[in-house]
């Protein structure tokens, strides 16, 4: 069983700060991911351990955490015991993590941001 490496970069968001996107600001995980490019749910159960991620951006330290699944939705989680520090990105069990794909992510504020899809490679 494989894990990739997943790095997602802010996007173009018209209407917040962000409107151009931002290259430094985005998302680095770690997960298994079937042959179509979409989250694996079996693989997940047996490698959930080794499924992380990572938020960066250039005015906050990097955090990391990992990558949760609860019932059919998939949310990150920084802190095991604090469910106020979970983002949930839009549907991701359902998007195809290719080059060129976006995927929105619920920021800290409530607000729905887009993310790019940048690197999909083997995880090291």
């Amino acid at each position: 069983m494989t894990l990739s490496r997943i790095v997602m970069r802010l996007a173009r968001n018209p209407g917040t700060e962000f409107s151009g996107g931002d290259d430094h600001r985005g998302y680095a995980l770690t997960a298994p991911l079937t042959d179509d490019g979409h989250l694996d749910d079996a693989a997940y159960a047996k490698t959930k351990d080794a499924c992380t991620v990572r938020r960066f951006a250039p005015d906050e330290d990097p955090m990391d955490g990992r990558l949760m699944k609860r019932g059919q939705r998939w949310f990150f989680d920084y802190d095991d015991g604090d469910v106020a520090d979970d983002e949930q990105p839009f549907r991701l069990g359902e998007h195809r993590f290719a080059v060129g794909e976006y995927v929105s992510v619920t920021d800290e504020d409530g607000r729905p941001l887009t993310y790019k899809v940048v690197e999909v490679q083997p995880a090291a």
